[in-house]
């Protein structure tokens, strides 16, 4: 199995129609192209009401996709994982109606699995006339689920040095055949599992949900015929493609970047830097290979002997294009149009990655573990984002690092075991227009588990649920707010979490400054108060005590000096800003009390205090602020390449 990426599996890539669907009536299109959203909306819907587990049920963690049937996807509301690993395994002629495939392993993935609590289930398409019919399409679904084996609770242990220590891997195999479900196999995949009911519920849920959706598209195959239908997908494909060459490439100017940032610790050696590197080119349009962005990741450290390792070489990085590409879209005419813009297969063509030799991060050898690879392939939208940053001076996004897992376990009050795994958002980066938003999930609609549900369901009680207090870095337009929750313990229990940003912070620009970093504190202000490690798979916490989270503040867009003296005092007001800050941070000097809803602004005062410091220059100054996290493991105040 080493070394198999190494020439990649190849596979179609190409339009399904000679003309490549411009012939496609483009009112026929809007048609084709709605019924798709609304199929993909449809499966997700009937999975988050059938399936049983919080992490997919409630937290929502999980999506669903479909793909035509050259594995191109064809939808851009979410991030999906791919077709590729079943159309190598089991070629499309060999499908049958009624099929479902399931996988998680993530070394024959081909990319689009990134660690083995992501279980996948693809059903194929079927449409034609009797006795003709053929596979043209395909829906998949693929989430987080509570366990599935290995060393810990969750399937995520902290300190894994090899893959095997992470739960159960399924090759890509036939879990339904021809409409019948595999039993023993089933069996074997549930028998590992610390949760059997409520994976056996979830699969359930998700591969019936998969197979309506199957039906559903062959509805609209059988409405318009399977030409017609395709030459829609090709045209949908390629609007994309001229889109983003038109609207988002024709903003980066033709030259080359380098930038990077870094996960803090893996869990097994003492926290340091794990660097992630991208230098972007960006080519002409007279380039022999064509007008497109590189994106070279030379310089990625090796790969960590803990678990944040992302396997990312594989099928040329078709899942990495697809994983990044929505920070492109920040370089739209305005958000209303950025909201607009799909990322589907059409961006594919305009993106060329470069990866190192095996052996770092992002190319990793097996075994090596991953089940923490978020720290990775979340970091990694942030450097894109930091690089294409140097190339437009500074209109995008600051940085934001929004997912974290944590939870507690134990025995309940009628000595069952349980598990309560939540996905926490954060701050999200300030903007060069607006603040960043606040609590945000890097899952599109994912969201905390609700606190009536949590509560009735498990041993503790749920005392606040706020936004954190000056957790969003300051700047002209302020980073977003983290979370703040304290979790009150029933009896006697385990804390655990897998998170990063605990030391470094997310990072401004332009001026702006770093958002406050992830902190657990158990027992704050009591006897026992102590700080639990970001990456804690067993933290022992005894009835009574509080567990306080306080996830990650976005980062701060320019100069904080240049902020609007009222958005501070609304800041204040709504408690997102403190009053020390507000001076300490921004230069504001306030007047009178929250308490008589008189505080206000001494412009004068304020125009002083701002006036004796110094402003933010592009030519002295940093582009970018880390935070002091960055300090301690670099020993200096910035890295080389964190200036224009």
């Amino acid at each position: 199995m080493t070394g198999s990426r190494r020439a990649p599996t190849q596979f179609p890539f190409g339009a399904l129609t000679d003309d490549a669907g411009a012939s496609a009536d483009p009112v026929l299109v809007e048609i084709v192209q709605g019924s798709l959203a609304s199929v993909e909306m449809e499966v997700e819907t009937a999975i988050a009401r059938t399936s049983r587990s919080p992490m997919i049920r409630d937290a929502h963690d999980f999506r669903a996709g479909i793909h035509d049937r050259r594995l191109r996807k064809l939808t851009g509301r979410s991030y999906s994982a791919l077709v590729h690993p079943i159309a190598r395994e089991f070629p499309l002629e060999r499908m049958r109606e009624g099929d479902v495939f399931f996988h998680n392993d993530v070394y024959r993935s081909e990319g689009g699995i990134g660690h083995l609590p992501d279980l996948c289930v693809t059903v194929p398409v079927f449409a034609g006339a009797a006795g003709d019919r053929r596979v043209v399409a395909f829906v998949q679904a693929f989430g987080h689920h509570d366990d599935i084996g290995g060393a810990v609770p969750g399937s995520m242990p902290s300190n894994a040095t090899s893959v095997f220590e992470e739960g159960l891997m399924v090759p890509p195999i036939r879990l339904w055949d021809e409409g019948v479900p595999n039993r023993a196999a089933l069996a074997i995949m549930t028998r590992n599992s610390r949760m059997p009911e409520s994976l056996s519920a979830d699969l359930d849920a998700e591969c019936s949900a998969c197979l309506m959706g199957a039906r559903r598209l062959g509805e609209l195959f059988d409405r318009y015929g399977v030409e017609t239908v395709e030459s829609c997908f090709d045209a949908i494909i390629a609007r994309t493609t001229e889109t983003y060459r038109r609207e988002i490439l024709g903003r980066i100017p033709v030259g080359s970047w380098t930038w990077e940032d870094y996960a803090e610790h893996d869990g097994v050696d003492a926290p340091r830097l794990h660097t992630q590197r991208i230098t972007l080119t960006r080519t002409a349009a007279d380039d022999p290979d064509g007008e497109r962005l590189i994106i070279d990741f030379d310089g990625t450290s090796p790969q960590a002997k803990g678990p944040i390792n992302h396997c990312g070489d594989y099928s040329d990085g078709v899942f990495l294009k697809k994983w990044l590409a929505p920070i492109l879209r920040n370089l739209a005419d305005s958000p209303e149009r950025m909201a607009e813009l799909d990322v589907n297969e059409g961006i594919v063509p305009l993106i060329e990655m470069r990866f190192p030799p095996p052996g770092t991060l992002l190319t990793p050898v097996f075994p090596a573990p991953t089940n923490a690879r978020t720290f990775v392939i979340l970091r990694l939208l942030g450097v894109l984002a930091g690089v294409v940053a140097k190339a437009v001076d500074g209109r995008m996004p600051a940085d934001q690092e929004t997912i974290r897992y944590t939870g507690v376990y134990g025995e309940d009050v009628d000595g069952r075991p349980y598990l309560m795994r939540e996905v926490l958002g954060g701050g999200s980066g300030g903007r060069y227009y607006a603040d960043g938003e606040d609590t945000i999930h890097v899952v599109p609609d994912s969201r905390n588990l609700p606190t009536e549900f949590t509560e009735a369901r498990f041993p503790f009680l749920v005392e606040s649920l706020s936004l954190a207090v000056d957790s969003g870095g300051p700047g002209e337009f302020r980073g977003g707010l983290g979370y703040e929750k304290h979790i009150r313990m029933l009896r006697d229990g385990h804390f655990m979490s897998i998170a990063d940003r605990s030391i470094l912070s997310c990072w401004g620009v332009r001026g702006g400054k770093a958002g406050r970093r992830f902190e657990v504190v158990i027992d704050p202000g009591g006897p026992n108060e102590r700080q639990v490690d970001a990456l804690a798979d067993a933290e022992p916490v005894a009835a009574g005590e509080i567990i306080r989270v306080r996830t990650t503040g976005g980062g701060g867009w320019g100069d904080p000096l240049a902020r609007d003296p009222a958005a501070v005092v609304r800041d204040v007001l709504w408690h997102k800003v403190s009053a020390g800050s507000a001076l300490a941070d921004y230069g504001v000097v306030l007047t009178g009390s929250i308490d008589d809803d008189t505080l206000g602004v001494d412009e004068a005062a304020t125009r002083a205090e701002r006036a004796g410091r110094a402003a933010w220059s592009a030519t002295d100054d940093a582009f970018f602020d880390r935070g002091p996290g960055y300090a301690t493991l670099a020993g200096a105040a910035h890295a080389g390449v964190d200036r224009l």
